[in-house]
């Protein structure tokens, strides 16, 4: 499961030239998080967490200034959640997860990305039972006992832990990010992690073929265009 998360999770915006959209995605999430949980990283752990991943992705300063400087008012977007699921091409899972201020803007642009693109969009539900939302962390390291006895030292349930090719995976409960996180810096201090998200993981992978992930490439990029678009997950076993 471990390896394959990565390629199940859409990532959005690696070029270049997206990385405008990738700033304004974070600078979004930024914002909603320290609107609705305040906007100090210390006594905020969802805030602490994105600024802590927009780092690691090489967002400027200025833009998470700007999203907390923008909480700060009063006013401002009123942003809100909007998830949308369905199957994609080869009959794949799909789970859309976005940040909007206009829900029948949102849907509209969702959903003509699923019908262009040899997709159909489903009811809320749909799909995100057959998901596991799930804390990931990724690092570099070839013994999963010492990681299982820091885990179960902090009392933490923990869903799976993996150890190949050179880096341990522990899957938990999305609710046990920080306890985690914490467990695990203090259990191993200097600790690097390769990979620290909640994602929805699929819980069965469906293989498509060659035609049907180039679909898939096309319709992830059309989803990638809309702004109100956050994050994309799939099920999709990709041919190698």
């Amino acid at each position: 499961m471990g390896r394959a998360y990565e390629v199940r999770k859409a990532s959005m915006g690696k070029t270049a030239d997206a990385k405008t959209k990738v700033y304004s995605r974070y600078g979004r999430e930024i914002y909603v998080a320290a609107k609705s949980g305040g906007t100090d990283p210390n006594g905020n752990l969802s805030l602490r967490r994105l600024i802590e991943k927009a780092k690691k992705d090489q967002v400027p300063a200025h833009v998470i200034d700007r999203a907390l400087d923008k909480a700060k008012g009063a006013g401002g977007e009123d942003f809100v959640p909007a998830r949308y699921e369905g199957f994609g091409p080869g009959g794949c899972m799909v789970i859309v997860d976005c940040l909007t201020d206009n829900h029948a803007r949102t849907f509209a642009d969702v959903r003509m990305c699923f019908n262009k693109n040899g997709a159909k969009i489903g009811a809320p539900g749909a799909v995100s039972h057959m998901f596991d939302h799930l804390a990931i962390f990724r690092f570099k390291g070839d013994d999963d006992e010492p990681v299982l006895e820091a885990l179960m030292a902090a009392d933490i349930d923990v869903t799976d832990v993996e150890c190949e090719d050179g880096s341990v995976t522990v899957f938990a409960p999305d609710s046990e990010f920080d306890r985690v996180r914490t467990a695990l810096s203090e259990a191993m201090p200097g600790i690097s992690f390769d990979v620290d998200d909640i994602s929805w993981v699929p819980q069965n992978t469906s293989p498509i073929s060659s035609e049907d992930a180039a679909m898939l490439e096309k319709f992830i990029a059309a989803l990638d265009d809309c702004d109100d678009v956050q994050q994309v997950y799939h099920s999709a076993e990709l041919p190698a």
